[in-house]
């Protein structure tokens, strides 16, 4: 460890030092960790909200500097895209995958150019702000190509500045009202939760990390199930029970004056168009279907 680690580590020796994303990350991000409880509110310094989470104090930076920082070991904690961790070849900790703000790193180029590329007679011009993704990707096509560095709009490079560009994209819908086609899939990428290995080598900060990804992974899991309350008669129970896919058990407790049992079971939320028809063809009464804040095994 150079000599500039250990004072930052010394620095920061008791306190969490969270990374939060500016741009379109940060909306997705400060809901997530609202759901678990962790409020973030703004301060005269703008950058530097304050974090609910005991001992902690959090940074607003973009997401390719917070993947820096966290090498560097600056920051302990953070938020990034898996695009920038691929393209800065950074050695940090993935620790969860929160699937939020999705997009794919795409090679895209006006419309036909790919089909008449024998008769452009020159090198090709790719633009991106990707230089290693892109650098890779054109030898693995195998291309004749000279690469430009964008510093973003990249989707107005071609067809004047650049033949191609490689970015990123959500819908394709800027890249179509550009005239531009998708013609490979350089890389899919996400939101995570990213940890520095520096500070995975401090038993506390450790810790404090994991019970963070812990917290949020809870949230994550709830998002995708919903809490079905249902009432069965006795000799329908089994069969209403088999027709819940829940997480372990369901919970079962008989009715007041033995009228039947109550059943309860976190299912997938994507499931209910299923479930509901069949426990109600097999006898169940009084669906009730509730949402869920967090989902701890």
């Amino acid at each position: 460890m150079t000599q500039d680690h250990k004072n930052r580590d010394d620095a920061g020796a008791d306190t969490l030092r969270l990374a939060l994303p500016k741009g379109r990350m940060q909306e997705a991000v400060l809901a997530l960790l609202a759901d678990a409880g962790i409020r973030v509110t703004p301060t005269a310094r703008g950058y530097r909200p304050a974090v609910s989470l005991s001992n902690c104090e959090a940074k607003i930076l973009k997401h390719q500097n917070i993947v820096e920082m966290l090498e560097l070991g600056s920051r302990d904690v953070g938020f990034a895209g898996a695009d920038w961790v691929e393209e800065l070849d950074a050695d940090v900790v993935e620790l969860l995958d929160t699937g939020l703000d999705p997009v794919s790193v795409v090679a895209a180029a006006p419309i036909g150019l790919f089909d008449r590329l024998d008769e452009i007679g020159r090198p090709l011009v790719v633009a991106s702000e990707y230089e290693k993704l892109t650098k890779a990707w054109i030898a693995s096509r195998e291309l004749n190509a000279e690469f430009v560095r964008s510093f973003g709009a990249t989707e107005v490079f071609p067809p004047e500045d650049a033949d191609v560009i490689v970015d990123n994209t959500a819908t394709g819908s800027t890249l179509r009202a550009n005239d531009l086609e998708i013609v490979d899939t350089v890389l899919q990428s996400s939101t995570r939760l990213y940890a520095s290995p520096h500070a995975m080598k401090n038993a506390a900060k450790r810790e404090r990390i994991e019970d963070l990804s812990l917290l949020l992974r809870s949230v994550l899991d709830a998002r995708k199930r919903v809490m079905i309350e249902v009432n069965a008669p006795e000799d329908r129970l089994k069969e209403v029970v088999s027709l819940l896919p829940c997480m372990r058990e369901a919970t079962v407790a008989p009715l007041f004056g033995d009228s039947g049992y109550a059943v309860r079971a976190a299912v997938l939320r994507e499931k209910l168009p299923e479930i509901i028809p069949a426990i109600k063809s097999v006898g169940a009464t009084d669906v009730v279907v509730t949402s869920i804040s967090q989902i701890v095994p």
